[in-house]
């Protein structure tokens, strides 16, 4: 069973945008929960563009599944996650000023670095995933860092699929083969959607989790959330 980890961000970007506190985030988590989603995904940026410091604060006691709190571990961002304790936290590599994480690390010049953080996080109890491209090795490396997952970073993957879908999903049949090797859970994420998920899913093994947002919230824009929540559940199975 792979689950669905619904990001907010976008629901915050659209809040933001008016001021005030409509769309309610912390409300929309609790939809997304109660309408079938196996945990909430935000990602809080230094210049809090979408969801702020503050929404995480209020949204660990309301989520029940699994709360996943991606970011770059800058001392800010690990004061917050270690006060909050969410159930996984996803470590990415971005800059404080990129739009979107469009790359994952490089972990051998990271190693000591991501491998304190990982020791950090899991004095807390926390879960790790390291963000990280198809690259054998550096799934490798990742594992040394001491993290219990990967979180394969599938941008390649949705810009290559309609062209051919089965050399699209190759380089993550074998990255995901490779982390199962090294004892590490898989996780994916970046421009999933219901036009490439099902196949993702059917060819890449021991995928434990996708965290989608973008393209979740925008076909939630026509089909409503609980039927899109329904129809990404249904493209897992």
């Amino acid at each position: 069973m792979t689950n669905l980890s619904v990001n907010i961000n976008k629901v915050a970007t659209l809040r933001n945008a008016r001021g005030g506190n409509l769309p309610n985030v912390e409300q929309v988590a609790m939809d997304c929960e109660a309408f079938g989603a196996d945990g909430i995904t935000v990602h809080p940026r230094p210049d809090e563009r979408h969801i702020r410091y503050n929404d995480v604060f209020m949204l660990r006691p309301l989520v029940k599944t699994e709360f996943n709190i991606e970011g770059y571990p800058s001392d800010a961002f690990m004061d917050l996650v270690l006060k909050v304790k969410p159930e996984q936290v996803t470590l990415v590599p971005d800059a404080p000023d990129v739009l979107t994480s469009s790359a994952g690390w490089e972990v051998e010049p990271n190693l000591e670095f991501l491998t304190s953080i990982v020791d950090r996080l899991k004095e807390s109890g926390i879960r790790t995933s390291i963000f990280v491209g198809t690259d054998v090795n550096n799934i490798k490396m990742a594992a040394r860092t001491g993290a219990d997952r990967v979180e394969l970073y599938t941008g390649p993957y949705a810009e290559e699929f309609d062209e051919d879908p089965e050399k699209a999903v190759a380089p993550y049949v074998i990255a995901a083969d490779a982390a199962h090797r090294e004892g590490l859970g898989v996780n994916a994420g970046h421009d999933l959607s219901l036009k490439n998920l099902k196949y993702f899913r059917e060819n890449v093994k021991y995928l434990n989790e996708v965290s989608i947002g973008h393209s979740l919230i925008a076909d939630a824009l026509y089909m409503g959330l609980e039927a899109t929540i329904k129809a990404y559940k249904e493209s897992l199975k």
